[in-house]
C-alpha cells in the first residue's frame, strides 16, 4: 500500500493511563528507545496525526487526516514490532486488524471522518475483519510500560540499522556480546557497560559521567546527564533531556525530567518535568512479598496489580522534597508537590501540595508559575496551549483534593 497517513488513536480505555495521559496521548508515551509515535512512523515510513480526547485535540494535538491518502487508523497502545507493522500494513481499504476483541489497526481508505474511541463496538457491518496472528505488546495499565520495557528496547534496536555507532573511549569497560549503540557527541569515561543480558542504548549529546555502572537492556535518550557514580540497572529508559543519578531499575523517565541526586526508584514511571528531590527513595516491594495495590483513575478507587514488584507511577511536572519516601505502589498526579519526613500517601492526587502533615491545593496560578520557571531554565515558554490544558485539567482533577 503507497500513499497513506497515520492516524494514531487512543481508545475508550485512556483512564487507565492517567495521570501521565492527562497532558498527552498514548502515542507519545514512551517504551524502549521511541515513543509509540515515533516507533509506528519509523517502521511504517509516514506521518502521523492523533484521534483522542477532544480537550487535547483542541490545545495541542490536532486530528487531520488526509483526503487524498489511505487513512491507516491505528491503536496507540499497541507498541509495533516489524511483523505487525507489516501485518498493518496488508490492510485493504475497510478491512479491520484485531486481537481478539481488541481493535489493532483499520484502514478507513480515503475518509476523513472520525471514528469512535470505542470502535470494537462500530465494526459490525462497516469493515471485514481479521485476526493479527503475530505476538505484539498490547498496553492495558500504565505498569505494563516497564513490565515490557526491556522487550521494547531490544525490538527498537531493529530500528538503528543504517545508523553509524561511534566508538565508546578506552577509558570505558564493556562486558557481554549485545550492541552498544553510541549517538553523536557522547561523553562517557570511565565507566562499566554490561551488555550481558541486553543491548545498550546512549542517544545524542549524551554524558555519562565517570564511574557509572550500566546494564543493558538500557536506553538513555539525547542530552541525559548521567551523573557520577550512578548504576542503572537493566529495563530502564531514560528519557532525552533527564539528569539521573543514584540507583534506577527498571523504570521509565519519559522525558526532561531530575533525579539527579543518590537514592533508588524502580519499576516505575516517572512523566515529564518532574524533579525527585536529594535521598528520594521509592519502596518496589512489600514487606510481606505479596502483591502491589495502586490507585487507579478509571475505577476511582485501589486495585490489585497482581505484581509483587511495583514503584511510583508519576504524573508530569510533579516534584518531591529532599529524602522524600515513597510507600509501594504510589501514584502521583500531574503537578503534584510532596515534602517532609514520613511516608507518603499512596495515592497523592493531582494539584496537591503538602506531606504527611496534611495537604492542600496546588494552586493552578502557582504551578504554572512554577513550571514557567522551570521552562526558562531550558530556555523555553510554556505555550498559551498548555497553560489551557493545565486549567481544564486542574477543574477536571478538583474532586480528588475534596
Amino acid at each position: 500500500m503507497s500513499g497513506f497517513k497515520l492516524v494514531l488513536f487512543d481508545d475508550d480505555s485512556r483512564a487507565q493511563f492517567l495521570p501521565l495521559a492527562w497532558t498527552k496521548p498514548i502515542a507519545d508515551f514512551r517504551i524502549g528507545i521511541f515513543t509509540i509515535r515515533e516507533k509506528w512512523e519509523l517502521r511504517l515510513k509516514s506521518e502521523s496525526t492523533t484521534a483522542t480526547v477532544s480537550y487535547l485535540e483542541g490545545f495541542d494535538f490536532p486530528f487531520v487526516p488526509d483526503a487524498t491518502k489511505q487513512n491507516l487508523w491505528i491503536n496507540s497502545r499497541i507498541v509495533p514490532s516489524g511483523p505487525l507493522a507489516f501485518e498493518v500494513l496488508s490492510l485493504k481499504p475497510n478491512e479491520a486488524l484485531l486481537k481478539g476483541s481488541l481493535v489493532v489497526a483499520i484502514n478507513n481508505g480515503n475518509s476523513i471522518e472520525k471514528l469512535p474511541l470505542n470502535l470494537k463496538d462500530h465494526l459490525d457491518g462497516d469493515f471485514s475483519v481479521r485476526q493479527c496472528n503475530v505476538p505484539a505488546i498490547v498496553l492495558h495499565r500504565i505498569n505494563d510500560l516497564f513490565i515490557h520495557n526491556g522487550q521494547a528496547i531490544v525490538e527498537d534496536f531493529e530500528l538503528l540499522k543504517g545508523h553509524s555507532t561511534e566508538k565508546l573511549s578506552n577509558t570505558n569497560i564493556v562486558i557481554g556480546t549485545h550492541p552498544i549503540f553510541i549517538g553523536q557527541n557522547v561523553t562517557a569515561e570511565a565507566c562499566t557497560f554490561n551488555t550481558t543480558k541486553g543491548p545498550i542504548y546512549i542517544g545524542d549529546g549524551a554524558e555519562v559521567m565517570e564511574g557509572c555502572n550500566l546494564r543493558g537492556p538500557l536506553a538513555v535518550g539525547s542530552n541525559v546527564v548521567l551523573k557520577m557514580g550512578a548504576k542503572i540497572y537493566g529495563d530502564t529508559t531514560i528519557g532525552p533531556g533527564c539528569k539521573v543519578g543514584g540507583e534506577v531499575s527498571n523504570t521509565i523517565f519519559f522525558g526532561n525530567s531530575n533525579k539527579a541526586h543518590g537514592g533508588f526508584i524502580g519499576n516505575s514511571v516517572i512523566g515529564e518535568w518532574c524533579n525527585l528531590g536529594a535521598a528520594t527513595n521509592c519502596s518496589n516491594l512489600k514487606n510481606t512479598y505479596g502483591f502491589v495495590s495502586v490507585w487507579n483513575y478509571a475505577l476511582g478507587g485501589i486495585e490489585n496489580t497482581g505484581l509483587q514488584f511495583h514503584g511510583i507511577i508519576m504524573g508530569d511536572h510533579a516534584m518531591c522534597g529532599i529524602n522524600t519516601m515513597f510507600n509501594t505502589g504510589t501514584v502521583m498526579g500531574l503537578c503534584a508537590s510532596v515534602f517532609g519526613s514520613g511516608y507518603q500517601s499512596k495515592f497523592i492526587a493531582d494539584f496537591t501540595w503538602g506531606g504527611t502533615e496534611g495537604t492542600t491545593d496546588h494552586h493552578i496560578e502557582k504551578a504554572i508559575k512554577t513550571i514557567e520557571r522551570v521552562y526558562e531554565r531550558r530556555k523555553l515558554k510554556l505555550s498559551d496551549k498548555e497553560i489551557l490544558m493545565l486549567k481544564f485539567v486542574f477543574k477536571q482533577t478538583e474532586k480528588l483534593r475534596i
